[in-house]
């Protein structure tokens, strides 16, 4: 009866938060609909755009060894030509997109 009560209450409580992971930040999708025009699919800024700003690669050893909090800071107030994604994009949004950065390698 223990098992059964315990699986009853594990169904639940799946069917719960199931439907709040698909409200996490997708870090892939946040990239391809913020950063891609510029940075390109890849994250190498060979884009039309990215040339022409001489962005480095999102994969470069020297990007890829910047903090989180860096990278963070980066897209939360912008730099240099690039605009700032506060208030734009949720906290949420902005960890998952630093979490996909660090997958352009």
């Amino acid at each position: 009866m223990k098992a059964i009560r315990l699986a009853f209450l594990l169904a639940i409580v799946a069917m719960v938060l199931a439907p709040l992971a698909a409200f996490a930040a997708d870090g892939a999708a946040v990239y391809k609909a913020k950063c891609a025009s510029c940075h390109g699919p890849d994250g190498k800024g060979e884009t039309t755009i990215g040339k022409s700003m001489k962005l480095r690669s999102l994969a470069s050893a020297d990007v890829q060894k910047i903090t989180d909090a860096d990278l963070t800071k980066v897209i939360s107030d912008g730099k240099g030509k690039m605009p700032a994604y506060k208030g734009k994009l949720s906290a949420d949004e902005i960890k998952a997109l630093v979490a996909y950065i660090r997958t352009l390698k």
